[in-house]
């Protein structure tokens, strides 16, 4: 059985590029699974569902298909033999990934391809409810949060960068990235939690390099 490193935590306290660097570190495969949470809420759009129907958005979850394959120090996404890149990282599918990823049979499918890829090898897998509900037999559990107005600016700088024409500001991205908090960790499926056991890193003022390595001599 692969080791599994679980880092979660809300949106933008930098889970994604502490994962990606520890993977890079130690030679294990970064997952990142909010992407597939992205990926379902981007085919949904983009089917024309009702994304307001809870009935429609499980429906289309029982026939939804990603490709998986181990690239680099990365598990690689594939829609249909491409990978999705930034349509996924758009400000509007951040407003709808939320409500998606609360459909319980959503969970559930996202659920099962992540524990499916324990047989790629050992992993970094980041998201909202990894240590929680994933894989809640790690030993290796790690939650990361920060401050909203230093989250809201790391979120506002990468859609920026990203070149997001629409992109907030960021009093804006801040009011979403807590709306969205709330949604995460109000759900009935999975919601954002503090695993049982896992060490809560506080990133407001540490570097990724001093996060990554905190983590790193914390593995079990």
């Amino acid at each position: 059985m692969s080791t599994v490193i679980c880092v979660d935590g809300p949106a933008a306290s930098g889970k994604s590029t502490v994962s990606k660097l520890i993977a890079q570190k130690i030679g294990y495969l970064y997952v990142d699974s909010g992407a597939l949470y992205r990926i379902v809420t981007w085919l949904i759009k983009e089917d024309g569902c009702n994304m307001s129907s809870t009935e429609e958005i499980a429906e289309f979850a029982k026939n939804a298909r990603v490709d998986f394959l181990p690239k680099e120090n990365r598990v690689a996404y594939e829609v249909k033999g491409r990978e999705p890149g930034d349509n996924i990282r758009s400000p509007e599918i951040n407003a709808l990934v939320s409500p998606v990823s609360a459909v319980p049979e959503v969970r559930a499918l996202v659920t099962g391809w992540l524990r499916g890829m324990r047989s790629l090898g050992n992993l970094v897998v980041e998201g909202r409810d990894i240590g929680s509900v994933v894989f809640p037999d790690s030993v290796n559990r790690f939650y990361l949060d920060a401050d909203p107005d230093v989250r809201a600016r790391r979120r506002h700088k990468e859609d920026v960068a990203k070149g997001f024409a629409d992109s907030a500001s960021e009093g804006k991205v801040k009011e979403s990235l807590l709306n969205r908090d709330k949604i995460d960790s109000t759900r009935k499926a999975a919601p954002l939690t503090i695993p049982e056991g896992a060490m809560v890193i506080d990133t407001t003022e540490m570097t990724i390099e001093q996060v990554a390595d905190t983590i790193i001599v914390n593995i079990k």
